[in-house]
């Protein structure tokens, strides 16, 4: 008796989906044709590819908010990451949508960020303005479609279609001039840039909000920028520690804050799903094209909880992301940033040998535009300590021994 070849899985998803969910079955393929693979959806093959690419682990070494050395318990790219796929996977559960799709966008959605988080993007920003830009959100779809080179085949990890919409438009549609690597990608593939991203792109796009403004809350309070008195100035978290506290009226304050974290998380999401199920009976889609024009996200918080949030966001922006430790942590790492962009510019020899290659195959060698274009990749692509450690080794004045 010999073994049956195993059959393929486009069919395969581990719950019955809603008619306007993303099918494996029905995906519109790959830039570059490929076999599929006979033991995984589609979905689940771009999952896999963005998990195992080098993008994916730096990650673990680049600032949410905190730098590495701050701390070993404080988020970072990668434990965000894996916090807002956690989140998208149980909200495309509870909705019926694809899950694999889902997992997939929140998995890549960061992979373009620089060190240093926002410090850093904002310097690249500056640094690239003559030279075509720089953002991150097209970076993420740079490093998938160009960036990572594991195939002979072809540049970057060929994902499905859906994926790298999700990527693209998962905050919306893309209405103004295309970003460098978009314009590329769209003589490509049409994206269908005028419409909204699928159902599981938009549940991975909110999953992202839930998880920075709870876990920056977590953060916030082990690093001490304010303390569980100060949190109840917000209103969502004032509500959330006097339900906890009349439940639990001995809690310490360790657990009050972990209990905090848990209800704000579960209060948002719920909030979410009442949200978008009333979207979606008012809508009534038939098919994921019916989620695309349906002129709004359809997966959305309610105007109340959307209320609650910018407050709890303002309270985080000022007593957070400007507090004097995280500010001068920015002016150290716009100076890094900075000066490596200025150092590789005027020498581009300085950069690794096979970065060099890269620089010259892109006309760099006489053309600012193809040099800045591939410095600002090797920039962006580094992890906080890679970056600390370059600008130490190209201009910190000391001589090995």
């Amino acid at each position: 008796m010999t073994n049956a070849a195993p059959q393929p899985a486009y069919n395969y998803c581990a719950l019955p989906l809603a008619a306007y969910a993303c099918r494996p079955d029905q995906s519109k393929g790959r830039i570059y044709k490929e076999e599929e693979s006979p033991t995984r959806t589609p979905f689940q093959r771009d999952r896999d590819r963005i998990i195992h690419a080098s993008a994916f682990r730096r990650l673990k070494y680049k600032t949410q908010v905190f730098v590495y050395h701050e701390g070993d318990h404080y988020r970072t790219r990668l434990s965000h990451t894996l916090e807002v796929s956690q989140i998208a996977r149980s909200l495309a559960r509870a909705l019926m949508v694809n899950e694999d799709l889902a997992e997939a966008v929140a998995l890549s959605h960061d992979l373009g960020h620089t060190p240093f988080a926002h410090a850093g993007e904002i310097v690249l920003e500056k640094c690239m303005a003559p030279y075509g830009g720089f953002e991150h959100n097209d970076q993420s779809l740079r490093v998938l479609t160009k960036l990572e080179r594991k195939y002979h085949r072809w540049p970057g990890l060929n994902l499905s279609w859906e994926t790298l919409e999700g990527v693209v438009k998962h905050n919306g549609p893309v209405l103004k001039g295309l970003p460098v690597t978009l314009a590329d990608v769209q003589k490509q593939t049409d994206l269908q840039l005028d419409t909204f991203a699928s159902i599981e792109a938009q549940c991975a796009a909110i999953s992202d909000d839930i998880a920075y403004n709870n876990h920056d809350v977590e953060d916030g309070l082990r690093a001490g920028m304010f303390t569980l008195k100060d949190l109840e100035s917000v209103t969502l978290l004032r509500d959330v520690i006097a339900g906890i506290m009349k439940m639990y009226p001995d809690i310490s304050d360790h657990y009050l804050v972990q209990e905090t974290t848990r209800e704000m998380i579960g209060a948002m999401i719920h909030d979410v799903l009442q949200e978008s199920g009333e979207r979606l009976n008012k809508l009534n889609p038939s098919s994921p094209d019916d989620i695309r024009r349906a002129g709004r996200q359809v997966i959305a918080f309610s105007d109340a909880m959307l209320d609650k949030v910018e407050e709890m966001r303002s309270f985080l922006h000022e007593r957070m992301y400007r507090h004097y430790r995280v500010m001068s942590i920015w002016t150290k790492s716009e100076r890094i940033v900075s000066d490596l962009f200025d150092g590789f510019m005027e020498r581009y020899q300085l950069l690794p040998d096979h970065w060099q290659r890269r620089v010259e195959e892109a006309g760099g060698m006489i053309e600012d535009k193809g040099r800045a274009r591939v410095i600002c990749d090797y920039i962006a692509g580094m992890t906080d300590r890679y970056a600390i450690r370059e600008h130490e080794r190209l201009f910190d004045l000391y001589w090995d021994k």
